[in-house]
């Protein structure tokens, strides 16, 4: 069963967060102002002054509510989802998955431009259906009583899109744990999931590197982990201690949502306003704070770990179906050789941006939307085919 939903908090709910940014104990804290200690204070205290003065959830609360929100039941879960029909009848299924620290937030910008290229001077016969959940334990789908693993998640998302959404078969792009999850797609669900998009490589291919090129990156990306991990191994070991000083403290969790989005952006002069308005950075922030999700969010860390880590199973079988790789000047963490990501994907796309990090459809979002395009484009026979059937005339 499919539900309409409505983002809609309280007065009371939302003027409680407020209150507690007003009295979060600043002189306690020591100004260490280099971003390398973390957030960076005196920018964090200016950040929450515009928060208790000047921002106003309510406008953001209606941007989400003026597409079709959703939720449905899967496993157990319920998923949250916007969808967004495209203009053409025969409109590609598109399945945007976000990551970690983002949400559904990270897409509002990029929907309309996916669904209705003709408002932007496209074509209507390259629209998408466009489907953007919120992962299990994320923003408005519901807490997990346990963590879930991103191969977990690609499994309830291939039965959102396939038997819930009824759709015969789709694409999938992401970042962050969106790619993952993208991946996974690929990998378990390769009859439903027809080509993947990703602007992130996470997942490693278990015989390691093999020419002297992949063996360098690997030493510079294992170099680069010991400053990067101490987050990720929190999260992956122990998150629920992390959860008890972050559950009650807005502020908490905007520092530590703020550090990755300082550290893994394409910045000009070290400056996050560069990349993101405050309000942009406050929304995102604000879905973690008013649905209480930041515990059962970091828990994606855990259930991967879990799974297997970052490797496919010893028994890996490349992923056949077409793949793109979008890949950003300032993502987070280097990507490998092509010829190491060829072993894993069957690559028909190898975009290298211009500009632009780890956060793609919030730094540069009409790069990644004409990427994607481009991507479906290259997969038909005639990109303006009318025929009928769901996705029947890719070249696959």
């Amino acid at each position: 069963m499919i539900k309409e939903f409505n983002v809609n908090f309280t007065k009371k709910e939302i003027s409680l967060v407020y209150q507690k940014v007003k009295d979060y104990p600043w002189n306690s804290i020591v100004d260490l102002e280099n971003w390398d200690h973390g957030t960076n204070k005196s920018y964090l205290k200016e950040l929450c002054d515009y928060w208790i003065k000047d921002f106003d959830w309510s406008k953001h609360q209606l941007e989400l509510n003026k597409f079709s929100n959703f939720t449905t039941n899967i496993d157990g879960q319920e998923i949250h989802f916007i969808k967004e029909k495209g203009s053409n009848p025969n409109s590609v299924p598109l399945l945007l998955i976000h990551g970690w620290p983002g949400s559904v937030i990270e897409f509002l910008d990029i929907i309309e431009k996916l669904a209705h290229p003709e408002k932007f001077g496209g074509n209507k016969k390259d629209s998408f259906d466009v489907i953007v959940p919120s992962l299990p334990g994320f923003g408005f789908s519901s807490k997990p009583s346990k963590p879930l693993g991103p191969r977990k998640m690609a499994e309830i998302f291939n039965k959102l899109m396939t038997q819930n959404l009824e759709y015969k078969n789709y694409v999938a792009q992401g970042g962050d744990w969106g790619a993952t999850i993208a991946n996974w797609l690929g990998y378990d669900h390769s009859m439903f999931c027809k080509a993947i998009h990703i602007n992130c490589l996470t997942m490693r291919h278990p015989d390691g590197p093999q020419s002297d090129e992949e063996k360098k990156w690997q030493s510079r990306f294992d170099k680069d982990q010991i400053i990067q991990d101490g987050y990720r191994t929190q999260q992956a070991t122990k998150p629920q201690t992390l959860s008890y000083g972050m559950m009650d403290s807005p502020v908490g969790i905007a520092a530590w949502i703020l550090e990755k989005m300082h550290g893994w952006s394409d910045l000009k002069d070290n400056n996050i306003e560069s990349v993101y308005s405050k309000d942009k950075l406050l929304a995102n922030i604000m879905v973690y704070v008013l649905t209480k999700t930041f515990d059962t969010a970091t828990w994606i860390y855990y259930g991967r770990r879990e799974e297997g880590g970052r490797l496919f199973p010893s028994n890996f079988k490349k992923i056949k179906i077409p793949t793109a790789a979008a890949i950003f000047p300032a993502e987070m963490s280097e990507w490998p050789p092509r010829s190491y990501v060829e072993r894993i994907f069957n690559i028909k796309q190898w975009t290298e941006m211009p500009a632009g990090g780890h956060f793609a459809a919030l730094e540069k979002p009409d790069l990644l939307v004409n990427d994607i395009k481009k991507f479906l484009r290259s997969l038909r026979y005639d990109p303006y085919d009318e025929r009928g059937g769901q996705f029947t005339h890719l070249k696959f």
